[in-house]
C-alpha cells in the first residue's frame, strides 16, 4: 500500500482523473435514476461512463471526443445481440467469442480500436452480469446514451484535464506481419483462453460463468509476452482474493443498504482509477469490492457468491496461461529484447537531436525525444516485470533484468539533463559537446545491429569552444551516458541464463 500511494503523480494527474471519473460516473447514474430507469439500467449506465473515462486514451482531445461519440455505435448493437441471445446458450457463447475476436483484433487501430473493442466486450459482459432480457433493451439504450453524454460533458466541458496536460502518445506495438502481428496473435490467444474459461466456467456455474471469461479477457489487455500474461494473471488473482476478503467484511454485512453502498461504490471508482497505473492488484481489489457492492444492491449477494467469484477468476487466469503457452507463444526474452532495442534507438535519436541543437540547429528538439524515451522505458519495465517479480525463480535472469533497468534509468536521467543543457543557447558553441555526442551515438550503435540505427550527418559546430557554466554539466551528462551504455553490453550480449559478472 505504501508503494501505491508513494507512486509518482506528476501534476497530480492521477488524482484529478480519479476525481473526475467519480463525478462523471455519479452524474451518469444520477441521470438514469432521475429518468426513472431501473437499477440494472442505472448500473449499466454507470459502467458505460466508467469505461468512457477509463479506456478512451487518444492522444488529442478531438480524437477522444470522436472515440467517445462512437462508443454507443459499437456498444448498442452488441447489447442488443447479447440480450436477444440470452436464452440461447450455444448461439450466445458463439457470439461472445466472436465479440472477443473482433475486440482484440481492433487493437491494431490504436487507442480508438482498443477503446471500442473493450466497450463492445463489456456491453456483452454487462448483459450476463445483470441477467438482461430483450424487454429491458429500451432502458439499457437510454442508460448507455445518458452515460456517454454525461461522461462527455464532464470530460470535455466541466473538467477537460487533457487541454492543459495532453496525454503522451503510447508507443506503437512491436512490429510484425500476419500471425506475428501482436493484435492478430493475441486475438487467437484470447479467443482460445475465453473459450476454455467459458467451458470450464459453465461447468462450475451456469449463472456466473462470465467472470471466468472476463478474467481471461482483461489479462490480455496491455500484455505482449507469455511472461507478462502469466504475471498479470497472478496479480489479478491476488487483487481478487483481497477484494473478496474485504467484501466479506464490508459488502455482505451491508446487504445492499443504498446510501452506504453507493458511497462505497464511489470510493471504489476512485480507487480503480487512482491505482490502475501503479498497481494492477490494487485496481482489481477495488473492482472486486465494487462488484460485491453492486451484487448487494441487486439483492443477490451472499458469501458463497464471492467464493464462486474466486473460482471463476482462477479458471480465467489458468485459461489465459494455457492459451499463451500453446498458441503462437512469444517468450519474455524476445519481447524484452525488442523493447530494449527500441529504447536504445530512442537514446540514439535523443543524443542526435541534442548534438544538432548544440551545433547550432534551432529546429532540433531533443525534449520531444526525451518524452518518447520515458514511455518506451515504461514499456521495458512492464516487459521485464515477469523476470523481476519477487516470486521469479530465475535468479540470474532477475539480476540481469534489474541491471538493465538500472542502466536504462541512468540513461534517461542523463538524456534529460543533456536536453536541458542543449536548450541553453550560450552552451551551443562548444566543440567538445558535439564530439561527446558522437561518442555516445557510437556506443548505442555498438549495442545494436547496424541496420537498426541511421546516423545523421551533424553540422559543424559554430564558433569556437568557450567555457560556459552549462558546458561542464553537459559533458558530465554525456560521459555518464556513455558509461551507462557501455555497462549495458554485459547484460545484453551474454547468455540470458549466465551469471552476471560485474565489470
Amino acid at each position: 500500500m505504501k508503494r501505491m500511494f508513494a507512486a509518482p503523480d506528476p501534476a497530480l494527474l492521477r488524482l484529478r482523473t480519479s476525481l473526475r471519473a467519480v463525478i462523471g460516473v455519479g452524474l451518469a447514474v444520477s441521470a438514469a435514476e432521475l429518468c426513472g430507469l431501473s437499477l440494472p439500467a442505472s448500473i449499466t449506465g454507470g459502467l458505460a461512463a466508467l469505461l468512457a473515462f477509463f479506456n478512451v486514451a487518444d492522444p488529442t482531445v478531438r480524437r477522444q471526443m470522436v472515440t467517445t461519440a462512437l462508443l454507443p455505435a459499437v456498444g448498442l448493437p452488441v447489447l442488443t445481440l447479447a440480450t436477444v441471445l440470452h436464452d440461447r446458450p450455444i448461439l450466445r457463447d458463439a457470439a461472445f467469442l466472436a465479440v472477443v475476436l473482433c475486440g482484440v483484433y481492433a487493437r491494431r487501430w490504436g487507442p480508438r480500436g482498443t477503446a471500442l473493442g473493450i466497450f463492445a466486450f463489456m456491453m456483452f459482459f454487462a448483459t450476463q452480469f445483470l441477467d438482461a432480457v430483450p424487454g429491458r433493451l429500451p432502458q439499457l439504450y437510454a442508460a448507455v446514451l445518458l452515460a456517454v453524454v454525461a461522461a462527455a460533458v464532464v470530460r470535455f466541458g466541466l473538467w477537460c484535464i487533457e487541454r492543459r496536460t495532453p496525454p503522451p502518445a503510447a508507443p506503437a506495438p512491436l512490429a510484425g506481419a500476419g500471425l506475428a502481428r501482436t493484435t492478430t496473435r493475441q486475438a487467437f490467444q484470447c479467443v482460445l483462453a475465453c473459450a476454455l474459461a467459458l467451458g470450464v466456467g459453465q461447468a462450475i456455474s451456469d449463472d456466473r460463468w462470465y467472470w471466468a471469461v472476463g478474467t481471461a479477457w482483461w489479462i490480455f489487455v496491455n500484455t505482449a509476452s507469455r511472461g507478462e500474461t502469466v504475471v498479470r494473471g497472478f496479480r489479478r488473482v491476488v487483487g481478487t482474493v483481497a477484494g473478496i476478503a474485504a467484501g466479506l467484511l464490508v459488502a455482505v454485512p451491508l446487504q445492499g443498504a443504498p446510501l452506504p453502498s453507493v458511497l462505497l461504490v464511489a470510493v471504489c471508482v476512485f480507487g480503480i482509477f487512482y491505482t490502475a497505473a501503479p498497481s494492477y492488484s490494487w485496481m482489481m481489489f477495488f473492482v472486486t469490492v465494487m462488484a460485491g457492492l453492486l451484487y448487494g444492491l441487486l439483492g443477490v449477494l451472499h458469501p458463497g457468491l464471492l467464493a464462486l467469484r474466486f473460482e471463476q477468476t482462477m479458471v480465467g487466469a489458468f485459461a489465459a496461461a494455457i492459451a499463451v503457452a500453446v498458441v503462437l507463444p512469444v517468450t519474455t526474452h524476445a519481447s524484452t529484447g525488442a523493447w530494449i532495442g527500441r529504447a536504445l534507438v530512442c537514446v540514439h535519436r535523443c543524443t542526435e537531436e541534442a548534438a544538432r541543437r548544440l551545433a547550432g540547429d534551432p529546429d532540433a528538439d531533443p525534449a520531444a525525444r526525451v518524452a518518447e524515451l520515458e514511455l518506451l522505458l515504461g514499456r521495458v519495465r512492464t516487459s521485464l516485470g515477469p523476470l523481476v517479480h519477487p516470486l521469479s525463480p530465475l535468479k540470474a535472469r532477475k539480476a540481469r533484468a534489474l541491471r538493465v533497468i538500472e542502466l536504462l534509468d541512468a540513461c534517461a536521467r542523463q538524456v534529460r539533463g543533456l536536453a536541458g543543457t542543449a536548450a541553453d543557447p550560450e552552451a551551443s558553441r562548444d566543440q567538445r559537446l558535439t564530439a561527446a555526442c558522437r561518442r555516445v551515438e557510437a556506443a548505442v550503435e555498438a549495442l545494436l545491429a547496424p541496420a537498426r540505427t541511421e546516423h545523421a550527418t551533424l553540422p559543424a559546430p559554430s564558433g569556437e569552444a568557450h567555457h560556459h557554466p552549462g558546458v561542464d554539466r553537459a559533458l558530465g551528462h554525456l560521459h555518464a551516458l556513455e558509461g551507462a551504455l557501455a555497462g549495458l553490453a554485459a547484460p545484453l550480449r551474454s547468455h540470458p541464463r549466465a551469471p552476471l559478472t560485474s565489470s
